[in-house]
């Protein structure tokens, strides 16, 4: 089994740090390359920019009573795990306008 995951390509759980801006301050994040390609399929899905997707995410988990004591990348990284998730259909998403369809994968 362990040779499913030890023969991934190592490009996917190299890290690479990004530059973006949230609201005007400039921020980098790192992340290994596997979450930036979800993130990339997670704002194309919804219409957005990766820095747009990034910066809604980022707006939501501020609005959480927890936000100042998360880490913003392990936050980028379960989002990206529970969409994947929600796409096996391993988790169901909550009911939410269309306008708010990102909630669905907090």
């Amino acid at each position: 089994m362990c040779q499913i995951y030890a023969k991934a390509d190592a490009i996917l759980y190299e890290s690479r740090t990004r530059s973006l801006r949230i609201h005007g301050v400039l921020t980098t994040i790192r992340l290994e390359n596997l979450f930036w390609d979800v993130l990339l399929e997670m704002s194309a899905r919804e219409g957005f920019t990766t820095n747009q997707l990034v910066g809604k995410l980022h707006d939501e988990l501020a609005e959480e009573e927890r936000a100042e004591e998360t880490n913003f990348a392990s936050f980028l990284r379960v989002c990206c795990l529970r969409y994947v998730s929600l796409l096996a259909g391993r988790i169901r998403a909550p009911e939410a306008p269309p306008d708010l369809a990102l909630r669905a994968v907090r």
